[in-house]
């Protein structure tokens, strides 16, 4: 009976961002254009480091693949966004949701696994300089790069395939601004301990480890560091690896905070913004790392510039 009772749902509701009607148009202008210094600013690190053969190390080989994912990370929830804050029309398919969070956890833990493998550049470079070449093989940040990909969409495919197999009651009313995994097993009507099992074990694996390799890869690089003789030295070595640090305080701190740490005070509002910083604000802020606090790229956008100048003289 309580099967027969069951409401198949095939549209679900976003509730959006917790703000007021009136702030809509001001809301949207600021996530419009914190989405379009995403896109431009990732495709101008892309562009640089295609063009420019000072770039074509196996460091850049990894921020371009990272900026690109930052542009699809993005693209899977702000568009949708930005559609239901300009025409009040929160819904989507049921199947653009199971798309939407497939694409979601793809993009954001590639994001994870490319991290790994740029702290584990950082990490040859600096303990391992004279060695730094043949270890970092193309074949080896090649096969890094691939891996990710491959690992990422299995990974992804899982948890959407498990949620397929749940049925949802009437309540469609997903209170967040995109497909979140967790809000949607909070509307499931059917026994989902297989799938929070399932988060449990593969959280752990996709998440923990790659951020305790990442520790364990800036502690031995801090140790070397200290054994620098020169303050030179040191301050170089630091200002190396500076932008990749700010890019995972920023990644991890917000995921860790809102996944592995949960609180039962936690509200919705707190969920909501929480989320926002790592799909919105991160991929936002990566372009400005790592090219205003990056010699190589800001020389790389010299030459370009200059090269440019040059040709429209002539």
């Amino acid at each position: 009976m309580t099967r027969r009772n069951q409401t198949i749902v095939s549209v679900f509701l976003l509730l959006g961002l917790p703000i007021e009607p009136e702030q809509q148009n001001p809301f949207y202008v600021l996530f419009l254009a914190m989405y379009l210094i995403t896109v431009l600013g990732n495709l101008l690190i892309i562009f640089l480091i295609c063009l420019d053969s000072h770039l074509h190390t196996p460091m850049y080989f990894f921020l371009s693949n990272l900026s690109f994912s930052d542009i699809c990370f993005s693209s899977v929830t702000i568009p949708k966004l930005l559609q239901t804050m300009q025409s009040q029309d929160s819904s989507i398919p049921y199947a653009g949701c199971l798309t939407q969070m497939y694409f979601f956890l793809f993009f954001a833990d590639l994001e994870s696994f490319l991290l790994v493998a740029m702290a584990y550049d950082r990490y040859v470079a600096i303990c391992f300089p004279l060695h730094y070449t043949i270890i970092m093989s193309s074949k080896l940040c090649l096969s890094l790069v691939v891996l990710s990909w491959v690992l990422t969409m299995f990974h992804a495919m899982l948890h959407t395939l498990l949620m397929a197999r749940l049925c949802f009651c009437a309540d469609s009313i997903i209170p967040h601004f995109f497909c979140d995994m967790s809000a949607l097993l909070k509307l499931a009507c059917s026994d989902t301990r297989v799938n929070e099992l399932v988060i449990f074990i593969m959280g752990g694996l996709i998440l923990v480890i790659p951020f305790l390799l990442i520790v364990m890869s800036y502690a031995r690089i801090v140790s070397s560091i200290l054994r620098v003789p020169s303050a030179r030295g040191i301050r170089k070595a630091f200002s190396t690896c500076g932008s990749h640090l700010s890019v995972l305080s920023l990644f991890y701190g917000t995921v860790i905070g809102l996944y592995l740490c949960p609180s039962a005070n936690n509200s919705a509002v707190k969920e909501t913004v929480m989320a926002v910083m790592y799909t919105v604000v991160t991929p936002m802020l990566n372009p400005f790392i790592y090219s205003l606090r990056n010699r190589d790229m800001m020389g790389a956008l010299g030459r370009l510039l200059f090269k440019k100048k040059i040709s429209f003289s002539v």
